[in-house]
């Protein structure tokens, strides 16, 4: 899979994700830390990348993106220490792979995560 990092999140986690294989990129690795996010979500779509994110505004984004193919992933996590911010990315990717390639925001929490679909409401092309 293919990651864009917020600036919010370790440069660790996504070290992390291409030691696992994926093609993950940080912000700050393309000097793009003062990128707005309206820019940062346009190019995940142009670059067809996950964003992960601790900004719940991407959230908002991704609800308001009329269908367009991308996928956010919020942490909204109390420990927010790298180890236990990759614990939980390790959860998720293996248990909702699918549902981040056809669109969806993956709210992770501590012992949880939601997908929502996008568009918002829709199903992701599941019944």
């Amino acid at each position: 899979m293919r990651f864009l990092a917020d600036m919010g999140v370790d440069v660790r986690v996504v070290e992390w994700l291409r030691r696992q294989g994926h093609d993950a990129i940080h912000l700050r690795d393309q000097r793009l830390h003062r990128m707005p996010n309206g820019e940062i979500f346009a190019k995940a779509i142009t670059e067809a990348r996950t964003i992960l994110t601790f900004d719940l505004d991407f959230g908002e984004i991704a609800a308001l993106s009329q269908g367009k193919n991308v996928s956010v992933i919020v942490f909204r996590l109390h420990n927010t220490r790298t180890p236990h911010v990759i614990d939980r990315l390790a959860a998720v990717l293996a248990d909702s792979a699918v549902a981040l390639e056809k669109g969806a925001v993956l709210t992770v929490e501590e012992s949880r995560h939601r997908v929502r679909y996008l568009p918002v409401g829709g199903t992701g092309g599941n019944p």
